[in-house]
């Protein structure tokens, strides 16, 4: 009785750990840094529309952070590591 239980635990735990890494995502000069070094990692040719995309959506973060529309920004950079192939 007592395995049935804990395994259901275990898979919901691990059901709800994407839900918290994605409200780690912060929009601050910190985290579009970490974003921009990650795009400028991307230098195989193929992944360029990824990274051309993902340029878009960081420049529409940070016109958002300086309009201080924080969950705009939020939602920009989550397109932009999206766009990049992160999950």
């Amino acid at each position: 009785m007592l395995k049935p239980v804990l395994a259901v635990a275990v898979l919901a735990s691990l059901c709800a750990a994407p839900v918290y890494a994605m409200d780690a995502m912060k929009c601050d000069d910190a985290s579009m840094m970490k974003m921009q070094a990650d795009m400028d990692a991307m230098t195989d040719p193929a992944m360029m529309e990824k990274k051309e995309m993902a340029s878009k959506e960081m420049m529409m973060a940070k016109d958002s952070m300086k309009a201080n529309k924080m969950d705009d920004c939020k939602m920009h950079m989550d397109n932009a590591k999206k766009s990049m192939g992160h999950m």
